[in-house]
């Protein structure tokens, strides 16, 4: 499997203490390097659950360089030459076919009759332990191929019911990255989103993979040189080390090649562990069609996009300016630049005006004083800017001034002279009003610089030292220690006026943490206005819709003010520009797929068969092979002309929806979009679903250095993967940022606890004396008909139609991308409905002591599994591990034929057809509600009096009509809820005589709506003398508390000392405390 840790890595007969990392190794899914890497990368025995359980099965795939572990390709430095895409294709295990029937028992401990052993288990005596579990349920998905497209039913059945792909490309983490709430955040969505479409039948690709991370990955292995006193050698300085026979310094140096040679196995033993941390929290992505960006097939599709976009007049080499990392000795993207607030200095100078005498200053008092945070940059002067509307300046204007110690660069000791110029952009109130134009070293200050024909000076070389254009006093010099050395000297010549403490952006490299240098230097760019322009209309014509749609605006401002992309990265590490430049020249270059073709393009152009050829050393930046990711994962360009519609690039080319941050909906999506329509002709997708940061719970940007960053195993661990993903998903909208309680964590464990509890109730209870003949008959195969609906109880009647009504509320509000919404409402009706209603009054039903027993009894068990069955269903794409868990313990319809395996990820969604309504009533809704709030009154009267818990009470229910008979019918649900003497409980007409003396006699009378009304005895609730005494005392005691407090905020000393704060609690006290008299002596007056 390209991309992972080490699949298929020998491990032959060695051993390893450690239990967990033996079990890694006879799985046989990593190397013995690896797994010591991996143990540290997840921090096994600390708190976090292990993932072996979590590794794929063991596969291979072609394409493996030699000596690698199974599936790792590798890029040639000199070109790529690949197997055609068929093979690559037929290579990857399930990719087009069914997946093989598994045994049994697997040699690895695989149980693929995972669902019946489970079953076979019962729930009596346990409880939820989520880490009980979890792996095994993965296994047995993954194992049985459930992850696969077309795991629910054939590609044929799915076709004929006119159900087409939902396609999910997954963001591609770094390849050696490590998991983190960003990464939990876009599963728990993604997750959802497919595992709610292929319940309802549609064939879902969530393609997973990784991306090289050029940068990161480079920099971890030249932090681990630097360990070993070694670095990148370029062929110059290895050439020059071996010239002078520097055999010290030759050893430091690590060329290309060998540089590569420990990138690859610094990928191979860190890399991957991201796949089994995604597999912990539930991913249910198809892992046969993992892709990693620099696999040979997604390769070959960077090099022909850079060519076909070359061809087209889109990609061009220009000088420009761009974000440089000094240590990282590359360009860099606006995405890798960070900026923070850092204090700095304001240094105040003096300009002197040119005299008439070229290069000498006017007078030591003729000056224009100007003001810069970065005096290094004085050296790249051309010009200095004012204001037109500036009157201060306005006699300047069109004069000259002399750049400060330029006098220094030449034997005649004349300083360079530079002209003063006006410009809009200058802001009068900043500084002086008068700002230096350095258009080499500041992006501002470039765009002047080309408006105004300024002459753009580099002063400083790449590893931000500064260059010969200083002089030889600051040539060499770091730019830091420059700036302090030209001021020093700048102090001396008397051009000082003065350095103040400023706040200013500092832009740091977000990988090397060091600060970017703006620099302007040739690179390879794409031309972006047109392609922006059809990406724009992709959203306003609805091609493409955004989620949510306040984006659209940003979407629209950007790509209307889009500058052309620098694709160029000075690294080692990714795709090598696939140009090649003929013979010593750096101007004549040819641009081809490889070597091969541009030889053939070198000969077609005239020069020998011979003729040298050298590859650009620069590569691609990261994020132009992941622009690809939508259609390079599926076979473009490889299958492009196949006239096969099952292929993966026909059958799931364009996706459906690209799930991600808004941090990246530019720098990534939008790079995606223009790609993707200027290369395939098509929308990549048709739906961009935005999610918000996940911050601490206060809102505040997780930080190492702040320790409120919180751990996706950690949590996952201590509480379960369901609870931190439905914890995410739930209580926001999208695109808003998610503050991450762990209270919240915990109470959708307990949420995950009461679904275990109730479905304990369910088996062992409900279910207990159930025939054999009875629970086969009680699967859930669809929906209930109204033929069975009808014949039902009210309170069956009532939740059977809350349930169709959530079941359409949850399918619409998915449909339409709201899953918070969906989710919270799965919970409400769980926990409040099912769970706190329906399997109270069931019990009325199964047990022969509350008057139950018989046919009441199996209606109650029908209706019982199918609200269960149903809201697991619901729950599912949520809460995937304890649903499905518990499902297998449910009697359930036999699998479905074409079906991977009789799971719950495969089954059936509760709507399947939205032409077909469920069946509702909203009678018995109306009805039992206000059956509900009878129930409720009597409750809350008991616990305004007090009544001891335990004691059953006497009630008078007063209504008439069909309300007065729903009521006669449930009574004995009524005197379970509200704990009533059933010898004491009637129920009356309205308007009866029995019902006025009723009225008239001593009784606490409860409102429950318009015709209903209770009676509670007073002297059934409390001992009148015994109540009054005790409210009495409360009454006395609050008394006295009331006249304190009050007398306290009526002294001048304390409402004219004290904190405000104090005394607005002290205020605030009072109120409570007269409330709580005010309620006391109400309950008196009722007494």
């Amino acid at each position: 499997m390209l991309g992972k840790i080490g699949d298929g890595g020998g491990v032959g007969g060695r051993r390893h203490s450690n239990a967990t990392a033996r079990l890694l190794l006879l799985l046989g899914v990593m190397s013995l390097p690896a797994v010591a890497a991996f143990r540290r990368s997840v921090g096994f025995g600390v708190g976090r659950r292990s993932l072996a359980a979590f590794a794929p099965p063991p596969r291979s795939r072609g394409g493996a360089r030699p000596g690698a572990p199974s599936g790792v390709a590798r890029l040639s430095p000199r070109g790529l030459a690949f197997p055609p895409s068929a093979v690559l294709r037929s290579s990857v295990a399930g990719a087009d076919t069914e997946a093989p029937p598994v045994a049994a028992s697997d040699s690895d401990g695989f149980d693929s009759q995972y669902d019946v052993t489970n079953a076979q288990t019962g729930l009596a005596g346990t409880s939820y332990e989520p880490k009980t579990f979890e792996s095994e349920v993965y296994q047995w998905w993954e194992k049985s191929g459930c992850f696969l497209p077309d795991a629910k039913q054939p590609a044929s059945v799915s076709s004929e019911n006119g159900k087409k792909p939902y396609v999910l490309p997954m963001p591609p983490p770094n390849v050696t990255g490590r998991l983190h709430m960003g990464h939990a955040i876009f599963v728990a969505l993604q997750d959802v989103l497919a595992r709610f479409h292929r319940m309802r039948g549609r064939p879902v690709l969530w393609t997973p993979g990784t991306d090289h991370a050029g940068i990161a990955t480079q920099l971890q292995v030249e932090k681990l040189l630097m360990k070993e006193g070694k670095r990148r050698g370029t062929d110059e300085e290895i050439a020059a080390a071996k010239a002078t026979g520097d055999d010290d310094e030759l050893a430091k140096l690590v060329g290309r090649e060998d540089f590569l040679e420990k990138v690859w196995e610094y990928k191979e033993e860190q890399g991957g562990a991201i796949t089994f941390q995604l597999r912990s929290l539930g991913a249910s992505a198809d892992w046969t069609r993992e892709r990693f960006t620099m696999d040979p097939a997604l390769s070959v599709g960077v090099s022909e996009a850079f060519c076909r976009l070359h061809e087209k007049g889109l990609v061009y080499r220009g000088t420009y300016m761009v974000n440089w990392s000094p240590g990282l000795m590359t360009a860099v993207s606006d995405l890798e630049v960070e900026y923070s607030e850092e204090e700095g200095k304001l240094y105040y100078f003096k300009y002197l005006v040119e005299g008439e005498e070229e290069g000498k200053p006017a007078g030591e008092e003729d000056y224009l004083a100007v003001a810069t945070t970065r005096p290094e940059t004085i050296f790249g002067d051309t010009a200095v800017c004012v204001n037109p509307e500036d009157d201060r300046f306005a006699h300047l204007v069109g004069k000259r001034v002399l750049v400060p110690m330029s006098d220094l660069n030449n034997e005649e000791g004349k300083m360079r002279s530079i002209p003063i110029i006006t410009d809009e952009y200058v802001d009068m109130e900043f500084g002086t009003g008068a700002l230096k134009i350095t258009p080499g070293h500041d992006p501002n200050d470039y765009e002047i610089g080309k408006k105004h024909s300024l002459e753009i000076m580099n002063v400083m070389n790449k590893d931000a030292t500064m260059n010969a254009n200083c002089g030889d006093r600051y040539a060499g010099l770091d730019r830091f220690d420059a700036r302090d050395r030209l001021w020093t000297d700048m102090e001396e010549a008397g051009l000082v006026i003065k350095a103040e403490p400023h706040m200013q952006r500092v832009p740091r490299s977000q990988r090397g943490g060091e600060v970017i240098e703006p620099l302007v230097s040739k690179q390879w760019f794409v031309k972006t206005e047109g392609m922006g322009a059809k990406a724009l209309e992709a959203v306003k014509g609805g091609d493409i819709k955004i989620v949510p749609q306040r984006f659209e605006k940003v979407w629209y401002g950007w790509l209307t003010d889009i500058r052309d992309w620098c694709i160029s990265r000075q690294l080692w590490w990714g795709h090598r520009i696939p140009v090649w430049y003929v013979g010593d020249s750096e101007e004549e270059y040819i641009v081809a797929r490889n070597e091969e073709e541009a030889r053939s393009k070198a000969a077609e152009a005239g020069h020998p068969a011979d003729v040298e050829l050298r590859q650009e050393d620069d590569v691609l930046d990261t994020w132009f092979s992941s622009g690809l990711w939508p259609f390079a994962t599926v076979g473009w360009p490889q299958d492009e002309d196949a006239d096969d519609p099952m292929t993966d690039l026909a059958r799931f080319y364009p996706g459906t929806c690209l799930e991600t941050g808004y941090d990246i909906l530019f720098f990534w999506v939008a790079r995606m979009v223009m790609l993707g329509i200027e290369l395939t002709g098509v929308s990549p997708f048709e739906v961009i679903y935005l999610h918000g940061l996940v911050r601490a719970a206060d809102g505040s940007k997780m930080s190492k250095t702040k320790g409120n960053v919180v751990d996706p195993l950690d949590t996952a661990g201590e509480f379960g993967a369901d609870s931190l993903r439905y914890s995410l998903v739930t209580g926001v909208t999208p695109g808003q940022d998610i503050p991450l309680n762990m209270d919240k964590i915990a109470a959708n464990k307990a949420f995950a606890n009461k679904l275990w509890n109730c479905c304990k109730f369910v088996t062992d209870n409900a279910l207990k004396d159930a025939g054999e003949e009875e629970l086969a008959g009680l699967g859930v195969a669809g929906p209930m008909g109204r033929e069975e609906f009808e014949g039902l109880a009210l309170p069956e009647r009532y939740i059977i139609s809350k349930c169709h009504q959530l079941v359409e509320s949850v399918t619409s509000d998915i449909e339409k991308y709201q899953l918070g919404a969906a989710g919270s409402k799965i919970y409400e009706f769980l926990w409040d409905q099912y769970a706190d209603w329906y399997i109270e009054i069931s019990k009325t039903r199964l047990y022969e002591g509350f008057g139950g027993g018989g046919e009441d009894a199996k209606t109650a068990r029908r209706v019982l599994v199918y609200i269960l069955d149903t809201s697991m269903r619901l729950l599912h794409p949520y809460m995937p591990y304890v649903t499905e868990q518990l499902w297998h313990h449910l009697p359930r319809a036999p699998k479905a034929d074409g079906s991977a395996a009789n799971a719950l990820m495969l089954a059936d969604w509760p709507q399947m057809n939205d032409d077909a309504p469920l069946v509702t009533d909203k009678d018995a809704i109306a009805t039992f509600e206000c059956f509900q709030a009878l129930t409720r009154s009597i409750r809350n009267a008991r616990a305004e009096y007090n009544v001891e818990q335990g004691k059953k009470i006497s009630a008078t229910i007063v209504a008439s009509g069909h309300l007065k008979e729903a009521i006669e019918a449930e009574l004995k649900s009524l005197v379970m809820l509200a704990k009533l003497d059933p010898d004491q409980v009637a129920v009356l007409e309205s308007g009866s005589v029995e019902a006025g003396e009723i009225a008239a006699g001593d009784s606490a009378q409860l409102v429950v709506q318009e015709g209903v009304e209770a009676y509670l005895p007073l002297s059934g609730l409390v001992d009148v003398e015994k109540e009054r005494a005790r409210l009495e005392k409360r009454s006395a005691k609050l008394a006295k508390e009331i006249e304190k407090l009050a007398g306290r905020l009526n002294s001048k000393g304390f409402a004219d000392k004290a904190p405000p704060a104090v005394v607005d609690k002290a205020r605030a006290d009072l109120a409570e405390l007269e409330d709580q008299a005010s309620k006391v002596q109400s309950s008196l007056e009722a007494l």
